[in-house]
């Protein structure tokens, strides 16, 4: 995915790593409590020792409780499984649960959460019993934190979780267990299993919802079981649910991963002659569907109908058909695409940039690709050093 920056502020440069030789240091500075923990998340991001992004964590005392605290630890745990430091990550896990000022149950999902972040649902379980045990897993939160720890590891023993749990447990499933379940049955193939599900949760009295049927639509489209698809959507009258833009959305993308744009832009004319207000995101799906088909044309056109429709590209859809664009070798449209991205204060990758500079070079359009690196560097300083060499090949 296309990565951009934003412009630095004062208080973002304040941070940098240079002026402090230690968090310790930073943290006993005369700060708010909020720039202690942006100060805490750079420190993160830029160290690699497994040691050190502990120590880090450590310093900073990180509690749940905190939002950007709760990024610190993500970012933590990211770091250290990247760098397949897994022991690492199930001692210092094992180390927060023995912290005074995390009994609560609070933390104790949010740690199953972070043990599914490290790919380890099997430590996950374990310390779901402990938990429990403990009297700190006794919720259905509890028990949907686990089965969302076993969506973000992909680890779909969650499926045994989801089936064995409740009853071994005493604990009681709701709307939201359910979802969790069949995204979980979806994202492994097996979508037709969801139907059993669904009769369990009627005698249950839990009431599906949009998410539950447009996850098993996005499981069926996936499997290309269209005729389920139909049944799918009889079932959301039967059950009251309308069929509104988000689950045309749903549909519009997985239509478009599997190539198959026509068909999806099909369903967006049935959504006008219908009446309903399309927004962004259909608009997005379409068109990266259109640019990954090499139809650009019809990227371009859906484009434009989206802005004169008063509705706003995000910076992925921006990147996306710039990208394209370039790869297609429509260097005039990225240009004109890249200087309306570059007014919102964002800028595509540096791969897609250096793409479009050496496209308008290669169609005598030096002074435009002058201009065009001159407006990166001025308006986003990172890479500068990377665009001097290239600005360097460009003099005469």
């Amino acid at each position: 995915m296309a990565l951009f920056f934003r412009i630095r502020s004062p208080i973002a440069a304040a941070f940098r790593l240079r002026y402090f030789s230690s968090l310790s240091q930073v943290l006993s500075t005369p700060l708010t409590s909020h720039q202690k923990s942006r100060a805490t998340l750079s420190f993160l991001k830029s160290e690699q020792d497994p040691d050190r992004i502990i120590e880090i964590c450590r310093d900073a005392s990180l509690t749940p409780s905190s939002n950007l605290h709760r990024i610190a630890f993500s970012v933590a745990i990211s770091k250290l499984t990247e760098g397949n430091h897994f022991e690492s990550t199930d001692n210092f896990l094992k180390e927060l649960r023995s912290r005074p000022d995390l009994q609560n149950a609070r933390f104790a999902s949010h740690s199953l959460i972070l043990y599914g972040q490290a790919k380890m649902l099997d430590r996950a379980v374990t310390a779901f019993d402990e938990f429990y045990n403990k009297g700190l897993c006794r919720s259905t939160k509890s028990l949907n934190a686990l089965l969302v720890a076993g969506l973000i590891a992909k680890d779909y023993e969650v499926k045994m979780i989801f089936a064995e749990f409740p009853q071994r447990y005493g604990i009681d499933p709701d709307l939201e267990t359910y979802n969790n379940a069949i995204k979980a049955f979806c994202q492994s193939g097996s979508s037709s299993s969801v139907y059993s599900i669904l009769v369990d949760m009627k005698n249950k009295g839990v009431k599906p919802n949009a998410t539950t049927f447009g996850t098993l639509l996005s499981g069926f489209y996936e499997e290309e079981k269209y005729e389920d698809v139909g049944k799918v959507l009889n079932l959301m009258k039967e059950y009251g649910v309308p069929v509104g833009v988000s689950t045309y959305n749903i549909r519009i993308q997985s239509l478009c991963m599997l190539k198959k744009s026509n068909e999806a832009k099909a369903l967006l004319l049935g959504m006008m002659s219908k009446g309903i207000d399309l927004n962004s995101v259909t608009h997005n799906h379409l068109i990266h569907g259109f640019c990954k088909e090499r139809n650009l044309e019809e990227a371009k056109c859906l484009f434009n109908s989206m802005v004169k429709s008063g509705l706003e590209p995000d910076s992925y859809c921006y990147f996306n058909l710039v990208h394209f664009l370039c790869q297609g070798g429509d260097y005039e449209s990225g240009l004109r695409i890249c200087r309306e991205c570059m007014e919102k204060n964002w800028v595509p990758k540096f791969s897609t940039m250096k793409l479009l500079v050496n496209g308008l070079v290669s169609m005598s359009k030096v002074e435009e690709a002058k201009k065009l690196i001159q407006n990166v560097k001025k308006k986003f300083s990172k890479n500068s050093d990377l665009w001097y060499e290239i600005e360097k090949a460009l003099l005469p």
